[in-house]
Formats: C-alpha cells, sequence, structure tokens
C-alpha cells in the first residue's frame, strides 16, 4: 500500500537529471506531484514534449503511485532506454515494477544488472542471496489458509490489530455527514480507527472506536497493550507547517482511565521533517517497535525500537539494523513475543511484487535470518501489516491484491504448518537468574531490564511468580541487569559470557527502601552520598510537582518519618536550554518546591532542605550554552531536569528489629 508512508520510490537524482531545462507545463506537473494529485501531474507530465529525466521518473512514479503499474513499467522503459540521467536505483525500481507485472524474467535480467552496478548495496546482496528462491517462495506449501473479511469495503481497510477479544483496524470508510474531507493521492476519505467483533472467523459490526481519538486527517493503525489500557497510534502532524508540503506522520498515545481514553499525548522524536509511525507494542506496553525516516538509517524508512522507563518517557531509539533494513522501505512491524519473532513488511528484500511479509527471531539485541514468508501471505501486490496470535496459528493480513473488494482489504489466516527461522547468529550463552527480596523470596512482576557495556536497552522481562528472566546473549560480552519493581528500589547485579560456561546466573536483590537506609547505615557509608531514593523530573520550563514524582516524594517521606533524625538536603537540576541565570533561579524554586512539599509531611521539618544547581552538574552530555546548539534528544534532557536527594546526617538511629543482620 503505496499510501501508507509518505515515502516517493526515488532515492536520488544524479546531477544529469537537471541536464535540460524544465518547461512551465513540466512544473505544473511538479507542483501536482508533491500534493499526492498524481493524476493531475500525469495530466502535465504525459502531454509534455521533452520531458527532462526527472520528470519522466516523476510521471512514472505518479502512474506507481495510484496502481497503474503497467504504465508505470512503461514510462520507466522509456526512460531507461534513453540512457540519460539515470541513477543506479532506477534499475531497481523498474525490475520491482517488472515483477509486479508478472515479468519475472525480465525482473532478474534488470536487477542483475542493479547489482553489477551496486555489489555493496544491501539490497543487492539480498537479491543475489535469495534469487534463486524465487520458485519456492512462489508455490503454495500449504503453509498458510487465507480467508477475506466480511468487514471490508471497497473503500481501504487495513492495519489490524488485536485488542482484547476484539480487532482494531483502520478504513478510509466514512459515515454520512455533511462534509467529507478527501485524500489527494487517493481521493477518499482520511483513515479513522474501527473496532469489530470476531465471529465465526469473520470481523463483524464494524463501528468508530472512539470518536475522540479520530481527527480531521488520517488516524491509525494502532496497537494495545495487553491489558487494553495503553495505545500508541499513527496520525498526521496536524500543525505542520514546514516547507516541503508533507504533512509527516506522527505517533501518539492515550491511556484508559476512568472509562474513556485520554488526550493523546505526542511521542518525543515527532518531527515536521520526517514521519514515524506504525508503532508495535510489546505486551506489557513498554517497548515499542516502529517505522521511521528519520536521518541516519538506511535508506526510505527502518524500523526502530525504544523502551519506555518509569517515569514514562521513552528511550532513545535504536536502528534494527541492516540484518532487517534495506535502503528501500521497511514498515509495519508486529512483535510477536511468546515465538519471539517480528513480523515486518518491505519493498527491499527479494520478494514477489511490491511489500512482502518477512519474519525473523528476535532474542534481545540478536537477530536472526530474515526470511520471505511466501505465497500465498504474498502476492504480486502489496501485502502488509501481519498479525499472529500468541500460539502461532492464525493472523490477519492487509493487502490489495487482485479479487479484493477495495484498493486494501483485511484477510484472516490459519497457520497450518508452524514454519521455524534459522538463527543467523548463533546464540551460545544464556544470562538467568531470579528475581527475589533479601529473604530469597522470588519476586513476582519484576520488570528486569538487559543492557549491554555502552548501556543501551537489549531485552526485557517480567517475572512471573517464580521470580525467574533468563536472556539469550551472544559470547565474550559484558552486560548489567536492573530489575525495577512498586514499592522496592532498583537492583542491579553485573554479568559477563567471557567464560565457557553456557549459563550464566545473575540473580537480582531488591529491597525496600528501609532495608536500603539501614543497610548503608549500618555498613557505615560515608555521609554526603546520594541515596538509592530515585530523582524526581520535571517539565521542561517547569518546577511544580509532576504527578510521577509525588508517589516517589512518598516513598521519601515514609523514610524520613520512620528515622526522625536522619537530614535530607535536595539537589536540583536543569537541562541547558536558557541562558544560566535564569537556569539558576529555575533550579532554585524546582528545589524550594519540592522542600515545602516534604516539608508538608515529615515531623520536623527543618530535617528537609533544598538547593539548586542551575546547568552546571549535566548527567548527560547536552550541553547548549552560548552559540552551542544541543542535538540531544528530549529524552536525554529529561534526565537533566532532575531532583537528587542527599543525607546530611543521620544521627543516632536504632535499627528495626527485623533489619538486623543474622
Amino acid at each position: 500500500m503505496k499510501k501508507l508512508f509518505i515515502i516517493l520510490t526515488c532515492i536520488g537524482i544524479g546531477s544529469s537529471a537537471f541536464a535540460q531545462e524544465k518547461s512551465t507545463r513540466e512544473k505544473k506537473g511538479d507542483k501536482q506531484y508533491f500534493v499526492y494529485s498524481f493524476e493531475k501531474s500525469i495530466d502535465y507530465y504525459s502531454n509534455t514534449k521533452n520531458l527532462t529525466p526527472e520528470g519522466q521518473r516523476r510521471l512514472a512514479e505518479s502512474y506507481y503511485n495510484i496502481n497503474q503499474n503497467f504504465l508505470a513499467e512503461e514510462a520507466y522503459s522509456k526512460l531507461i532506454s534513453t540512457n540519460q540521467g539515470l541513477v543506479a536505483n532506477d534499475y531497481f525500481v523498474f525490475a520491482r515494477l517488472l515483477k509486479a507485472n508478472g515479468k519475472n524474467d525480465q525482473s532478474l535480467t534488470v536487477m542483475d544488472k542493479f547489482a553489477e552496478l551496486n555489489p555493496n548495496d544491501l539490497r543487492a546482496k539480498d537479491y543475489v542471496a535469495n534469487k534463486s528462491k524465487l520458485a519456492e517462495l512462489t508455490a503454495d506449501g500449504g503453509k498458510y489458509k487465507i480467508q477475506a473479511q466480511s468487514v471490508n469495503t471497497d473503500d481501504d481497510d487495513f492495519g489490524p490489530i488485536y485488542y482484547k477479544d476484539k480487532i482494531i483496524f483502520s478504513s478510509t470508510n466514512s459515515a454520512p455527514k455533511m462534509i467529507v474531507k478527501n485524500y489527494n493521492w487517493t481521493g477518499k476519505p482520511f483513515w479513522n480507527i474501527f473496532i469489530a467483533d470476531v465471529e465465526d472467523g469473520q470481523l463483524k459490526n464494524a463501528k468508530v472506536f472512539d470518536k475522540s481519538l479520530n481527527g480531521n486527517l488520517h488516524d491509525g493503525p494502532a496497537s494495545f497493550s495487553n491489558d487494553g489500557t495503553f495505545m500508541a497510534f499513527t496520525r498526521n502532524n496536524y500543525k505542520d507547517k514546514s516547507t516541503d508540503k508533507v504533512v509527516e506522520l506522527q505517533i501518539h498515545f492515550s491511556t484508559f482511565t476512568d472509562g474513556k481514553w485520554s488526550k493523546s499525548e505526542p511521542f518525543f522524536l515527532n518531527n515536521s521533517e520526517y514521519s514515524v509511525g506504525h508503532p508495535s507494542l510489546t505486551a506489557n506496553g513498554k517497548t515499542m517497535y516502529f517505522t521511521s525516516d528519520m536521518s541516519g538509517g538506511f535508506g526510505g524508512s527502518d524500523i526502530y525500537r525504544t523502551t519506555k522507563n518509569d517515569d514514562g518517557t521513552w528511550n532513545k531509539a535504536e536502528n534494527m539494523g541492516d540484518k532487517i533494513n534495506t535502503e528501500s522501505d521497511e514498515m509495519f512491524p508486529f512483535i510477536e513475543e511468546n515465538s519471539q519473532k517480528l513480523y515486518f513488511s518491505s519493498n527491499g528484500r527479494f520478494g514477489l511484487g511490491g511489500l512482502d511479509v518477512f519474519v525473523t527471531d528476535i532474542t534481545g539485541s540478536i537477530v536472526g535470518n530474515v526470511q520471505n514468508a511466501g505465497f500465498p501471505l504474498n502476492t504480486l501486490a502489496d501485502d502488509y501489516a501481519v498479525i499472529v496470535n500468541s500460539t502461532s496459528t492464525k493472523g490477519y493480513v492487509s493487502s490489495d491484491r487482485a479479487g479484493g473488494l477495495g484498493g486494501d482489504d483485511i484477510y484472516a489466516f490459519d497457520i497450518t504448518e508452524t514454519t521455524k527461522t534459522e538463527q543467523l547468529v548463533a546464540i551460545e550463552k544464556r544470562i538467568e537468574g531470579i528475581a527475589k527480596d533479601k529473604n530469597e523470596t522470588p519476586l513476582t512482576n519484576t520488570y528486569v531490564t538487559l543492557f549491554d557495556d555502552k548501556g543501551m536497552v537489549l531485552d526485557t522481562f517480567t517475572t512471573q511468580t517464580d521470580g525467574a528472566f533468563t536472556f539469550a546473549v551472544e559470547t565474550n560480552k559484558n552486560f548489567t541487569l536492573t530489575g525495577k519493581k512498586e514499592k522496592y528500589n532498583d537492583g542491579f547485579t553485573d554479568a559477563n559470557t567471557l567464560s565457557d560456561v553456557a549459563i550464566v546466573k545473575a540473580d537480582i536483590i531488591l529491597l525496600t527502601k528501609k532495608e536500603v537506609v539501614a543497610q548503608k547505615v549500618k555498613v557505615g557509608e560515608d555521609l554526603g552520598k546520594i541515596v538509592e531514593f530515585n530523582p524526581i523530573y520535571f517539565d521542561y520550563d517547569k518546577y511544580d510537582i509532576r504527578k510521577d514524582a509525588k508517589s516517589e516524594l512518598a516513598k521519601i517521606i515514609e523514610v524520613m518519618n520512620d528515622y526522625p533524625n536522619m537530614v535530607v538536603e535536595l539537589g536540583a537540576h536543569t537541562d541547558c536550554r536558557a541562558n544560566n541565570a535564569y537556569n539558576q533561579n529555575l533550579s532554585n524554586q524546582r528545589a524550594k518546591e519540592t522542600a515545602d512539599y516534604v516539608k508538608k509531611s515529615i515531623t520536623n521539618p527543618s530535617r528537609i532542605s533544598g538547593k539548586g544547581y542551575g546547568e552546571t552538574k549535566l548527567l548527560t552530555n547536552c550541553p547548549c550554552s552560548g552559540d552551542v546548539i544541543s542535538e540531544c534528544s528530549e529524552a536525554e534532557h529529561q534526565k537533566n531536569r532532575r531532583t537528587e536527594f542527599i543525607i546530611k546526617s543521620t544521627g543516632k538511629i536504632t535499627m528495626p528489629e527485623k533489619l538486623t543482620d543474622k
């Protein structure tokens, strides 16, 4: 489905493409092309004499973008035959069109030329490695049994996702109303989010999911946490005022509280210069895979992964690497955690036509061998947005294949044969452990995170009643593991795979706040060291106490009331933005606001005081003073907008009986 991401097929224009001067008519065609009015751009381009190579390329792309593939092939063939203003990518696009039009032999010949010109291109490497498998991919091996859904209309219906016992999907189907806004590209209404029942293998009784989440432009597809209380969804940037005339896609979040979905909140990576979309959340909603064409990727749109902190902020996104991404478009990731498989669609890897469905094993940071799902899940058309249930027996796919009711339709499928992907990198080691308290009691619902030696998140795991966790890891590496659980301090442990041991044991012990304080006093640690109270955080340019901060302050208040002689000083900080004097004043206000909040709830309020440090103690390397402009993400700036807590004096403290050493 070409209109699902704002990416055009050409990846670069050679300088010779501008050797001819453009006519007035061609320039008018360009204007229509840039606002996705492709039928109008075709009218101008096709009635222009002496098109420039760029104009000829855009004529072909315009045909392609409205599913006129044979006319697109003809236009590209003319461009190739002139041998003027060509770039290597023209051969790739032409080969893809030939394959979509069922001309496999011709497509292979053109791809051979592309691979010859670009031997280091990821798409060329994938083609060379897999071109012998074409017959295997086009044969129906009986792995999938596919059935069209009665919920499909003559509009675009796509992007299904599981929501409790129902299915959420996106559609251009519009209820009758006075004014219906249409999308230039398709001439159809914008996408809205719908919900449908599942009855006897069919999606039925479709209706708008939530009117408050459907705006005036595109909304959907969506993804949900397993409990159905947290959602991420794609929508247009309604406030885009950039000069590139492209209304990029964004990711927004909403939480179900008090019987309704909250006002959506934007993802910190949303940007008017690039798109982010197609979110796929893990069961706990704390890891998200998504698609973006942000700079720094491999080209086109790539698949990324990010994890969420306890305070609700998201960490820096990790590109999933060249084992998944190519110079073209990889989109619509879906993570199935039980089988540890990542499904996605790509038009850069060797396939049957347009977008094809691919699957790979994902174990932490290790990506297995990427495999094309083959026919009938894939066809000559665009096949994408696959989801699979937790037992890997059923799923859904979106496709604009022949025989459907509209441009894009939803199909259910049964998996009659479990396909096992081979690991590209052998898993030789595992880290196993148990999250437990100081009495060796296993702790359920502990969120365990595995980090590499550079602090990058590799994998996460939420423990069950046995407190056990396990991670598959690479050899000859150092790792850090953390455990987080409500009412407990974070636990930490290090592990490595430097020895010959196949299974590395690494338990994580979590202590309550009282146990942490008692332990530190017991062993006589130096005063003034930061206690393992979690810092609290502030919104940009604000000093009021946030909701998430109140829960942390409640723990501090509890400990100070348990130990009435303890004296605490808090240090408040800002990020680097604004001048030094302004930030010093802002940190002073944060310190005062925090100290006043605690004073209201402890005995002898003079035991806590606050001090501001401005931007003098940044935790992340994000300077931006003077002429320096910070390139740090909002998540990195957030880590600097904090207040930390320091013990200045313990006084005479009697240890509670239950905390003394045995």
